[in-house]
């Protein structure tokens, strides 16, 4: 009963927080190179992001809901996230998830998924494969990578003809270039979930996903989540802009299988640390809620 009413009063007091809703495709526009993904600037000084402390997940029913609502409660919204298992499609969370917001370098999961439709993984660009090149554009973030690919294969309209092959509805994004650079991309987090969901599939899936950062693993979230439940079991692009942070991909969960969720947040008010801190949150309440939950 005192952790109910801990909960109540915690609700009660964010439901009277400003809600202020910042629209992605009109953002102030800076020089792009300044906003790029920390990796893929080799004059950047590596920020270590402390794990995040566990979270303890409400029962069901509805235990995801709560949770995440919760967390982003001072400004919903800001937030767009779309949570649901790769099995059955069964929805777990939804919060503004056909709404457009920038994506930053999750844009590279376009890019790269388009990519993988046109050219064969093991033929070469520039004397280098297509399968380096995936990885060297997700893995790291890389944004000269993602732009020279997307050129390659023929731009913003060749990349939209191969994913809508794919089923990807191409109003649901806009690819204004293929690393995520420019503030006039936009994505709903119901589209980065159907790009990663036809990607499970698709030709070109064991590149794509293994082209992926691993939590507290491997490329730009080598340093995120861990020494928790979820190091090593999630694989996800990250985002970085000024005023956006997103983080989309899949979970390996130890109960349900393959999760596959997006997580996008464009806010100008809040620093990049405290939007990457609340996205961990979120990923490790997606992994403890839904161990309570049946799917």
């Amino acid at each position: 009963m005192k952790s109910s009413r801990f909960w109540l009063t915690s609700l009660a007091v964010f439901a009277f927080a400003d809600l202020i809703s910042l629209y992605p495709v009109a953002a102030y526009e800076r020089n792009p190179a300044a906003d790029s993904d920390f990796s893929s600037r080799p004059e950047s000084i590596e920020i270590y992001v402390p794990p995040v402390e566990d979270v303890v997940a409400p029962s069901c029913p509805d235990a995801l809901e709560v949770a995440i609502n919760r967390v982003i409660a001072s400004r919903p919204s800001n937030w767009g996230i779309r949570v649901e298992s790769l099995t059955d499609g069964t929805v777990l969370y939804s919060h503004n998830a056909d709404k457009h917001f920038i994506p930053a370098s999750n844009t590279k999961l376009f890019t790269t998924a388009a990519a993988l439709q046109k050219l064969n993984p093991n033929s070469s660009i520039r004397s280098k494969s297509v399968k380096d090149w995936v990885t060297t554009t997700n893995r790291m973030s890389n944004n000269y990578y993602a732009d020279a690919l997307l050129r390659h294969i023929g731009g913003q309209q060749a990349a939209k003809s191969a994913l809508a092959n794919l089923g990807v509805d191409p109003r649901a994004y806009r690819l204004a270039d293929g690393s995520g650079l420019s503030r006039r991309n936009a994505a709903t987090p119901n589209v980065l979930v159907d790009i990663l969901r036809a990607m499970y599939y698709a030709p070109g899936n064991q590149v794509f996903q293994a082209s992926l950062p691993v939590a507290g693993v491997s490329g730009t979230l080598r340093n995120r989540m861990k020494r928790t439940p979820v190091q090593g079991t999630v694989y996800a692009k990250t985002g970085t802009l000024r005023g956006v942070r997103a983080l989309s991909g899949y979970m390996n969960h130890p109960q349900h299988g393959v999760l596959l969720f997006s997580i996008l947040a464009n806010d100008s008010r809040q620093s990049g640390t405290s939007l990457v801190r609340t996205i961990d949150k979120i990923v490790l309440q997606i992994n403890s809620s839904a161990l309570n939950c049946p799917i």
